[in-house]
């Protein structure tokens, strides 16, 4: 197999002389470079990489570049590098990839060890596009569209705390007919509903306490906190019964409450009574009504 090396950077993201220095330094001189652009955020970019040998495709960027090159690799035979540039890092926290730290990062990924991790899907209006953490609607997708860009820019993750307030407030919830394993439908009202292929947010926060990367099964979080007493129960879920005490119990099970429920699914159909807020890895990507997600098992390799 070619042991040469893709890099796919975001010129918007990192300084390119500095990259390549710290690429020449952890991987060699055997690199192909490809720059994203507007209109591509990296798959074109890696499908060109792949079709050139490359066994090792590197996403240097922030989620929707590492997403973007993720979903031409799944399912390859090329492995998956990350150096993170964001302000979330979805994947790459997840990974307990090194943020913040170009050397760090290709170091890990010059070292060569690889895992194989799921990768999940969701089609939408007749389109399927991939992601590696997770997908919803309601308060997480609001929180994304709420989110002041400046002050993102300035602040990093914290910018995502004084969005999340605003959001709350615009919280609506909705019904939701809810299919699992392609069973017959459910009725639910939520005003959040999240799949996700593994948990952890900005800040530690857990929302799905049970995902794994490598288990071969999507997480849904449910909630339909409504009024004062269940937004508490809601919050004491997530910080102290899925959150702190899992850090003394990590075999405890998630904590399923009257307004936030945990599931598990390896297929899940969603259709909602008035189109919502949705986003991809992070991403917000419009209002829909009817999504389906699926999870490929194994499917990406990640170094």
């Amino acid at each position: 197999m070619s042991t040469a090396i893709g890099v796919i950077w975001n010129p918007s993201k990192v300084d390119e002389g500095e990259l390549r220095d710290a690429v020449g330094a952890a991987l060699g001189d055997d690199v192909s470079w490809w720059e994203t652009s507007e209109d591509d955020p990296g798959r074109g970019m890696a499908e060109e990489a792949l079709a050139a040998g490359c066994a090792t495709v590197v996403a240097v960027g922030g989620d929707g570049t590492v997403r973007a090159v993720a979903e031409a690799l799944a399912g390859r035979d090329a492995a998956l590098g990350i150096v993170p540039r964001g302000t979330g890092n979805l994947l790459a926290r997840n990974l307990e990839v090194p943020l913040d730290d170009i050397p760090a990062a290709l170091e890990r990924i010059a070292r060569g060890d690889e895992r194989r991790i799921d990768f999940g899907w969701v089609e939408i209006d007749g389109s399927e596009q991939g992601f590696a953490v997770m997908v919803g609607m309601g308060v997480d997708a609001q929180m994304l569209v709420e989110t002041d860009d400046d002050l993102k820019d300035r602040a990093g993750w914290l910018a995502y705390v004084e969005a999340m307030g605003r959001a709350l407030t615009g919280a609506e919830m909705t019904g939701i007919a809810l299919s699992i394993d392609d069973g017959d439908a459910a009725e639910i009202r939520a005003h959040t509903l999240l799949v996700g292929n593994c948990g952890m947010l900005q800040g530690g926060i857990r929302l799905l306490p049970d995902a794994e990367l490598d288990d071969g099964r999507l997480d849904l979080l449910a909630v339909s906190s409504d009024g004062a007493l269940q937004w508490a129960d809601t919050l004491r879920s997530i910080v102290w019964d899925n959150g702190i005490r899992r850090l003394f119990d990590r075999d405890a099970a998630a904590v399923s409450t009257e307004s936030t429920r945990h599931l598990t699914a390896e297929r899940v159909g969603v259709e909602l009574d008035a189109p919502r807020a949705f986003e991809v890895d992070g991403e917000e990507v419009g209002e829909v009504s009817r999504f389906s997600v699926r999870v490929d098992p194994g499917a990406l390799r990640v170094r």
